[in-house]
């Protein structure tokens, strides 16, 4: 039997021949004691990456997320992000329950301007909620996996600090980021306070995450990390995962993206041929959830149709796919019975991740299976329906 060409999400990766032997061999001691020789090697690699003064290892990016708001802010406070932003989508509502904040969305789609942010402070009200923190994510998962422009970073910082707001950056998938970019991460980290980045998605390792920060903020975040149940005792184990990874994975990542564009090529061409009518490029075409700012999105007169599917050009290594009226997991079971897992992003938006474990060979069979799924889909009645979403 052909073993299925699983395209959920990046977090499917098993760990290489070449990791699991670094693990095995990996120096070991207490870390909730700071012994722990690898992990201590990690958060150092960690925070040369990302120009900071220190990092702590934690157990996955939520933690990490939520560690760096827990620092930022008091009950009661404000944290500005971008709209389906994973510290506010994603993390089962850990940021009111942990640190008892509420969250203000500003611009569309997960990016936004500094126009954006001065438009979404709180004025200083005592019966209003303190802004306290603006939160980038980069790249933006429910986005489609889109880069946010280093300009708007760097203009929304100068905005923060003008405010007395800390800033801090969900970098999940950083490294797909500076691929893409052609930045480093740590210039993609400079105008950040906090900085977590994420070891077990498109760089390939099993588990674990970190926060960079300040020596300061990391004391804070170590003392949050053991309140949260987050303190590992012989984690090296993991942490030579996640060395390995940073040493051999990230280069690599660019293969992924290239896979991404070419399973958007195939889609996109299967909906151009679903109907002819509708056969309109949508390369250049983002994700709804990233829509353009309303002046520069085209009267209505000048969209007669709706086209039968959107397919979003992938800036790094994810596909984001859009039926209008047609629920999400027809195509995602369409695409299991051709052999390929998706997963549903909303209710009518598929989303299709490459990865470390999508081998070369892999990726024209991939995408002609999953065109050939939009395109049973698009042929069927269209109808409302509900899909979960996936972090």
């Amino acid at each position: 039997m052909q073993a299925m060409i699983d395209l959920r999400s990046d977090t499917v990766t098993r760990p290489t021949a070449t990791m699991r032997a670094a693990m095995a061999a990996a120096e070991v001691g207490d870390d909730v004691y700071r012994e722990d020789p690898t992990v201590r090697r990690l958060e150092e690699r960690v925070a040369e990456l990302t120009g900071k003064e220190a990092a702590l290892f934690v157990p996955s990016g939520t933690m990490g997320n939520q560690i760096a708001l827990l620092c930022h802010t008091q009950r009661g406070d404000e944290v500005i992000a971008g709209e389906g932003a994973h510290c506010a989508y994603n993390e089962s509502g850990a940021a009111p329950a942990w640190s008892g904040v509420q969250f203000a969305f500003a611009g569309r789609g997960g990016l936004f301007t500094a126009e954006d942010v001065e438009r979404a402070i709180k004025p200083p009200q005592y019966y209003l909620p303190r802004t306290r923190v603006v939160a980038i994510e980069n790249t933006h998962n429910r986005a489609g996996g889109r880069v946010f422009p280093q300009r708007d970073v760097l203009a929304i910082a100068a905005v923060a600090r003008a405010h007395g707001l800390a800033l801090h950056l969900d970098g999940a998938r950083i490294w797909n980021a500076a691929v893409a970019s052609g930045r480093t991460v740590a210039e993609l980290a400079a105008p950040f306070d906090t900085a977590s980045v994420c070891f077990s998605k498109g760089l390939g390792a099993p588990v674990g995450s970190a926060l960079a920060g300040s020596a300061e903020v990391v004391r804070a975040a170590l003392r949050f990390r053991k309140m949260l149940g987050g303190g590992m005792r012989q984690a090296g184990v993991l942490a030579a995962a996640a060395l390995h990874a940073l040493a051999h994975h990230q280069v690599r990542l660019a293969e992924d993206h290239e896979a991404a564009r070419a399973i958007a090529r195939a889609m996109r061409e299967a909906a151009r041929s679903a109907s002819a009518p509708h056969a309109t490029d949508t390369s250049a075409t983002p994700p709804a959830s990233a829509t353009p700012p309303a002046s520069a999105t085209p009267p209505a007169s000048a969209t007669s149709a709706t086209p039968p599917a959107t397919v979003a050009e992938p800036e790094t290594n994810i596909v984001y796919v859009e039926t209008p009226g047609i629920p999400a997991e027809r195509l995602v079971e369409a695409a299991r019975r051709r052999g390929v897992l998706v997963g549903a992003a909303d209710r009518s938006a598929v989303r299709v991740v490459t990865h470390l474990d999508l081998a070369p060979a892999q990726v024209a069979p991939a995408a002609r299976a999953l065109a050939e799924a939009l395109a049973e889909v698009l042929a069927s009645p269209r109808e409302r329906g509900g899909a979960g979403a996936r972090a």
